[in-house]
C-alpha cells in the first residue's frame, strides 16, 4: 500500500466512520493485507474499533489483532465477553495470544483463560511462565513435528494437513516419541526427494537451536549470523517445545535497537510508541538524567570559581572554553558511539582493550593536532596573540586526546562491570570531558603564563 492509497484509505474510513457504515469499514479492511488493515484499524476511535471487529471474520480478525498494538489490542480485549475473548485466543498463534494477555491484569487473564480449550490453556500458561526476556517468552508451540521414519510421501501429507495450524512450514523439525530434536527437514528437500526416501536420510541433525531461557538478544545475534528462518527451542532435557520465526526476532533486534538509543539519549526506555505516550510519561523518562547530568556541571563551576586569578589575568583565555569543551565533547561522543556499536554487535570484546585503546590513542593524536593546527592559525589571525594561540591548541590537543581515550574505555569498564555499555554514550561523555577538559587548559594555561 503506497502513502498516496493509504491517504484515501484514510479518508474513505473516517467518512463511513462518521456515517457509522461499520459494514463498509469492514469490506475495505477485509480487502487489504492483514498488517495494513491494522495500521487503517488503528485511526478508529475506540468504540468504531470494537464494532468493527466484531464484524470482521473470525480468521481474519485474529490476523489483524495479532498486528494491532498494545494498546488496541486491550481496547478489544477489554470490550470483549469472555467467550468472544476465548474464541478469540483459540485462533490466534499462541505467541501472539501471550504478548495480547501480558499485558492484562492476572485476574483478567485467569478469567479469560477460563474460556479456552485446557489444552490452548496449559499451553498459555506455560508460555507466560516465562520470564520476558527470555527465548521462552516469544516462541511459538505451533510447528511442523516428523518423525525420522516417516517417508517423504508421508511427511508432505503431515505438512499438508497441519499447515494452517503452523506458525510455518518451510523448516520441519524431527523429533522422537519422547519429544527429543533429533534433526531438520526443509520443504525444499521435501518436494526434491522421492516419495519413498526416509526423513531419517534426508534430514540434517547438524541444527543451531536455543534454551528456552537463553536471552532472547542472543538468539537474534544468532539469526543475524546463520541467515536463519527459524530455530528450534528445547528444554533443559532437549525436548522440543517451540520454534522461534524470523519475524519475532526482527521485532526483538527493533525493541533492542531502540532501547539503546534511548539509553545512548540518557532517557529512561519505554515500550510505548511515542504519540501513544503521555506527556507526563515522556517527561519523567527523560528528567531522571537531566537531574544527574545538571548537577555533575558542578564540578566544571568549581573549576572556574577555584581559578578565576587564571581568567581574570588574561580575559581572553574565557572566550575559548565553549570550544574547548564542545570539541572535546564531540570527540568522545564519535568513539564512545564507535566502541559501543563494535561491543554491540560482538566485534570487540573486553580482551580486545588495548588495541582499541592504542588504535583510539593514534586517533586521538592525528584529531588533536589537526584541530589544534587549524585553531593556532585561526587565533593569530583573529587575536594576534601567539602565546595564547599556544595554550589554546596545547589544551585542546591534550582534551581532544583525552576524550577519545575516555570514549574508548569507559564502555569498556561498563561491559566488565555487567552494565548496558550503551549508558557510556554522548552526554555522560560530553558532561564529563566538560570538567576534564576545563582542568586540562586552566593547567596548561597556568605553565605557559606562569600564572
Amino acid at each position: 500500500m503506497t502513502e498516496e492509497e493509504k491517504e484515501q484509505y484514510i479518508h474513505n474510513i473516517q467518512q463511513l466512520e462518521k456515517e457509522k457504515k461499520w459494514k463498509a469499514i469492514a469490506a475495505i479492511l477485509k480487502e487489504l493485507n492483514e498488517m495494513d488493515a491494522a495500521e487503517l484499524m488503528e485511526i478508529l476511535a475506540p468504540d468504531s474499533m470494537v464494532v468493527v471487529f466484531r464484524i470482521l471474520p473470525k480468521d481474519f480478525a485474529a490476523d489483524l489483532f495479532a498486528n494491532l498494538d498494545t494498546q488496541e489490542q486491550g481496547i478489544i480485549l477489554n470490550a470483549a465477553s469472555e467467550k468472544e475473548v476465548g474464541v478469540l485466543l483459540e485462533e490466534l498463534m499462541v505467541d501472539d495470544a501471550v504478548d495480547a494477555l501480558e499485558e492484562l491484569p492476572a485476574n483478567v487473564v485467569s478469567r479469560l483463560l477460563s474460556e479456552v480449550s485446557p489444552q490452548t490453556r496449559a499451553t498459555i500458561n506455560k508460555f507466560l511462565a516465562y520470564p520476558e526476556d527470555s527465548v521462552g517468552s516469544i516462541m511459538t508451540a505451533e510447528f511442523l513435528g516428523l518423525k525420522k521414519s516417516m517417508t517423504v510421501k508421508e511427511a508432505i501429507e503431515r505438512v499438508r494437513k497441519g499447515a494452517n495450524e503452523s506458525e510455518q512450514i518451510y523448516n520441519c523439525y524431527v523429533m522422537d516419541s519422547s519429544r527429543h530434536l533429533e534433526g531438520a527437514v526443509s520443504l525444499k528437500d521435501l518436494i526434491l526427494a522421492k516419495d519413498n526416501d526416509l526423513i531419517d536420510d534426508i534430514m540434517d541433525t547438524d541444527l543451531i537451536s536455543a534454551t528456552t531461557s537463553e536471552d532472547r538478544e542472543n538468539v537474534a545475534e544468532l539469526f543475524s549470523k546463520y541467515d536463519l528462518l527459524s530455530m528450534p527451542v528445547v528444554d533443559a532435557e532437549h525436548r522440543l517445545v517451540g520454534i522461534v520465526t524470523v519475524d519475532d526476532v526482527i521485532d526483538v533486534m527493533q525493541e533492542e535497537l531502540t532501547e539503546d538509543m534511548e539509553k545512548m539519549a540518557a532517557m529512561t526506555p519505554s515500550d510505548t510508541p511515542y504519540l501513544k505516550s503521555s506527556i507526563f510519561k515522556l517527561a519523567r523518562n527523560r528528567i531522571v538524567w537531566l537531574i544527574l547530568l545538571m548537577f555533575s556541571s558542578v564540578f566544571s563551576s568549581l573549576v572556574l570559581t577555584s581559578n578565576t586569578a587564571v581568567f581574570s589575568t588574561i580575559p581572553l583565555l574565557i572566550a575559548f572554553i565553549p570550544m574547548l569543551t564542545d570539541a572535546a565533547g564531540n570527540a568522545g561522543s564519535q568513539s564512545s558511539a564507535t566502541i559501543i556499536r563494535s561491543i554491540a554487535t560482538h566485534e570487540l570484546d573486553t580482551k580486545d582493550f588495548y588495541k582499541a585503546f592504542f588504535k583510539e590513542l593514534c586517533v586521538g593524536l592525528i584529531a588533536g593536532f589537526t584541530l589544534a593546527i587549524c585553531n593556532f592559525i585561526r587565533i593569530i589571525c583573529q587575536y594576534h596573540d601567539v602565546k595564547v594561540a599556544f595554550a589554546v591548541s596545547t589544551a585542546l590537543v591534550f582534551t581532544v586526546m583525552i576524550a577519545k581515550l575516555l570514549g574508548c574505555a569507559l564502555p569498556f569498564l561498563a561491559r566488565f562491570v555487567k552494565v548496558d555499555p550503551a549508558l557510556m554514550a554522548a552526554p555522560i561523555i560530553s558532561t564529563v570531558m566538560d570538567t576534564v577538559s576545563l582542568v586540562v587548559y586552566v593547567l596548561i594555561c597556568k605553565l605557559i603564563f606562569l600564572i
